[in-house]
């Protein structure tokens, strides 16, 4: 998948938008004010993983710790979230070396974690769309 995919996806989220609350190179996206992702271009001085992330574009999605880690294990490209608490997130690179099923599982994953720690009213607006 590539950045216009991934965004596409993103959106396609009921209630879902998003906004610059760091600065213009971050898309960071939102399910009723809840951070679920963030989309940038890496710039290559990003520390211990900048060669990495040079030149592509990455997207920061929430996940269960054990899963966070075996997903790491398993994809050279999904990396410690990027500036997130790395327990909780992770970073995809989208270099096309993550199937478009699973980065689209991740990104699902993570929007249903966030709508998971919701109000009850607040859940049953979205999974209403689901």
């Amino acid at each position: 998948m590539d950045e216009q995919q991934v965004e596409q996806y993103l959106l396609s989220k009921p209630y879902s938008a998003f906004d610059y609350p760091f600065g213009p190179e971050v898309k960071v996206f939102k399910v009723k004010n809840k951070m679920f992702a963030t989309l940038a271009l890496g710039t290559g001085s990003e520390k211990d993983c900048g060669e990495k992330m040079a030149g592509f574009y990455c997207v920061n999605l929430k996940c269960e710790p054990e899963e966070a880690i075996m997903l790491r294990d398993i994809f050279s490209s999904v990396i410690p979230g990027y500036h997130m608490n790395k327990t909780l997130w992770n970073t995809v690179i989208l270099d096309g070396s993550v199937p478009q099923g699973e980065i689209e599982r991740m990104i699902d994953n993570s929007f249903q974690l966030v709508v998971n720690k919701m109000t009850k009213k607040d859940q049953q607006s979205i999974l209403v769309h689901l």
